[in-house]
């Protein structure tokens, strides 16, 4: 039986299998993907993590999974489709029919961006096209660019950027606005924000860049960038009466990683909290893990 089994293997599922190692517990990765890195292969430039700007996400992810693998961490491709309390721990059935046992589990399989799905997003991702402001805003200073959507996210991303760019169109769909009123009273005040509303995307485009924000109504926006803000699906379908969720679907837990359910942890994007970035899933990784030991060796 395992001390902990670690779902998923991007930067909290990686963090928490080197500190559980390096703990003297027997670790080890399932990953749906085959070498998979996590979401952080998909940003072709990180420039906010610390002492390694400039890297790609890719590469990034990589030197994560090379620190696991060198310290011995197991890894195991394979899908995992149930998790079931058991008097010593956790058995954790997988898509194949097998099944592990282990004493503890920390599930960090994080959360996906809500896509458009209009033609030129998926081509022109990383050439203009973001999910993150916060991550890829600085490479647009000066520029215009655009963000789409309503909510809270949408409205905090375009405040930030327009402290970074020359112009940020707001595109909504509706014309009222999911996100607080106060947020909403700070965006009209900004001189170089422009609300776009009501107005759906019909196409990214651009030549390997993007350059031109199409909508639905006939018009176009000269942007170089597409700022994509229309909410998270965090990858917890399987947790439904295992552990809590809140209304948004992400597991209710705070830094610890503790969940409703003991021996249960939880690290990344898929757990509630303000920031989700590659430091705080590293932090939360070192946490979830340092909890499941303490939680073994109590």
């Amino acid at each position: 039986m395992l001390d902990i089994l670690i779902v998923g293997s991007g930067p909290a599922g990686m963090s928490a299998a080197v500190y559980g190692k390096r703990a003297g517990l027997s670790i080890q990765v399932i990953e749906k993907v085959y070498y998979g890195t996590g979401q952080v292969a998909e940003s072709s430039h990180v420039d906010n993590y610390l002492g390694i700007p400039g890297i790609n996400g890719y590469e990034l992810g990589e030197k994560f999974r090379a620190h696991a693998e060198a310290l011995g961490v197991e890894f195991k491709d394979g899908e995992v489709t149930g998790f079931e309390k058991t008097d010593a721990g956790w058995k954790i059935i997988l898509k194949n029919g097998e099944s592990l046992e282990s004493k503890t589990v920390i599930y960090a399989t994080g959360a996906a961006h809500r896509h458009l799905g209009v033609p030129g997003e998926e081509e022109l991702a990383g050439k203009g096209v973001s999910y993150c402001a916060t991550c890829d805003g600085a490479f647009f200073k000066g520029k215009d660019v655009a963000v789409v959507g309503g909510g809270n996210t949408a409205m905090d991303d375009a405040i930030y950027l327009s402290d970074i760019c020359n112009k940020v169109y707001l595109v909504h769909r509706r014309d009222v606005f999911r996100g607080d009123a106060g947020t909403l009273t700070k965006l009209q005040k900004k001189e170089n924000v422009e609300l776009v509303v009501p107005a759906k995307v019909a196409e990214i485009a651009g030549d390997n860049v993007v350059t031109t924000l199409q909508l639905e109504d006939g018009r176009r926006l000269s942007v170089s960038g597409v700022f994509v803000a229309v909410g998270m699906e965090p990858a917890t379908d399987i947790l439904k009466g295992v552990v809590t969720l809140d209304d948004t679907g992400y597991v209710v837990a705070d830094e610890t990683g503790k969940t409703s359910t003991t021996g249960f942890f939880v690290a990344g994007d898929v757990r509630t909290k303000e920031l989700r970035q590659i430091v705080t899933a590293v932090s939360d990784g070192a946490n979830a893990a340092t909890s499941a030991e303490r939680y073994i060796k109590c």
